[in-house]
């Protein structure tokens, strides 16, 4: 089993990475926790629920009283509404303050569930057992949060797990879409800080088919060393955490426009960040051979083009609003050269003039 330390201000747990690890979530559970368990209630999505809820319940052999609850799968939950039923069924279940919710799904459940931990009688323990590949940026760190109509992720919190589980061997059964959508964010932790990662996925990985669990293990491992690294460093985005969001503020303003779950996350992101490189290309007159690695993206299935029927001022507006913007000047994460990421401040006749330039050809 590999493990990744998350060293914290505000708390230290472990990543746990290991093929079907769902059998073993509630020892794990019960070996790492310093303070009694009174109940746990394990939150997932309709999706994961038919294949992985039995196997998370059972591995609590009837120990604890166990609820659960099952949200629409899709970002579309990640709303005031669902959140609020979420928070209805807590209730309902009689959890304290010595419960402890368990996110079972991809970052949508993870980010609700990890909302409602952090906020039901002021803040009650989590863990985060992810079952999708984009979820291994989102499950660590502690940042949760639901949407409002007008911007992603704009209510939320910073509430750090106990634990994170992820077994790999849920990752099998998601479709091609959701690898390249989760593969999209390890590749971005190896733009902003290690390039030797960035490297060894471009040797490694090619496409999605039978990719074998030990380079989904390693490249789990590498790709949470960086992101621990930078929340260690940056608990609560007061300074390097930022650098995490390289693509993200055009990906954000990508799928706000054509309405959430259009596109994938990752998908977004992947547009977003070849745009960055292209924009630090001209901002700091550098080569980073953008080129190579847009073709890279295409080979794996990315497109790396704005859809053609958004429209560039919308999307500057977007941008304006996104919640590293101040005062609506738009503030983007750009890299000097690989591994060296800069948070700074763009005219938006600049954004504007590249996203006329990157727009789909219909």
């Amino acid at each position: 089993m590999k493990q990744v330390l998350i060293d914290t201000k505000s708390k230290t747990y472990k990543v746990f990475i290991d093929a079907r690890l769902r059998f073993t979530i509630g020892t794990l559970l019960e070996s790492i926790v310093t303070q009694p368990v009174s109940s746990v209630f394990v939150v997932t999505d309709s999706v994961v629920a038919p294949l992985y809820l039995d196997d998370v319940v059972g591995s609590f052999e009837q120990k604890l009283p166990i609820h659960t609850e099952v949200i629409p799968s899709g970002e579309a939950s990640k709303s005031f509404s669902v959140y609020e039923n979420v928070m209805t069924k807590a209730l309902e279940c009689g959890l304290d303050r010595k419960s402890v919710i368990v996110a079972l799904g991809g970052g949508v459940v993870g980010d609700l569930a990890g909302f409602v931990a952090a906020t039901y009688m002021r803040g009650i323990r989590f863990v985060q057992v992810p079952t999708t590949l984009l979820a291994h940026d989102s499950s660590v760190g502690g940042k949760v949060a639901i949407n409002h109509p007008l911007g992603k992720n704009m209510v939320g919190s910073f509430h750090q797990p106990e634990a994170v589980f992820y077994d790999t061997e849920t990752l099998y059964s998601l479709p091609e879409k959701e690898w390249r959508s989760g593969f999209a964010e390890v590749i971005k932790h190896g733009f902003i800080r290690d390039q030797r990662l960035l490297s060894w996925l471009q040797k490694e990985v090619s496409s999605f088919n039978d990719i074998p669990v030990q380079i989904v293990n390693d490249l789990l491992e590498q790709s949470l060393a960086v992101k621990a690294n930078i929340v260690a460093e940056d608990e609560t985005e007061s300074s390097v955490r930022a650098y995490l969001n390289f693509g993200h503020t055009l990906a954000h303003a990508i799928e706000s426009e054509l309405g959430y779950g259009e596109v994938t996350h990752g998908e977004a992101v992947a547009i977003g960040m070849i745009y960055a490189l292209k924009l630090s290309e001209k901002t700091f007159k550098v080569d980073l051979e953008v080129e190579k690695y847009e073709q890279w993206f295409q080979l794996l299935g990315y497109k790396t083009q704005i859809p053609s029927h958004l429209q560039p001022v919308q999307l500057l507006k977007k941008m304006q609003s996104d919640k590293k913007a101040e005062a609506g000047t738009i503030r983007m994460v750009l890299l000097r050269e690989l591994e060296e990421a800069i948070l700074l401040e763009i005219p938006p006749n600049s954004i504007k003039e590249l996203l006329d330039e990157q727009l789909e050809v219909e």
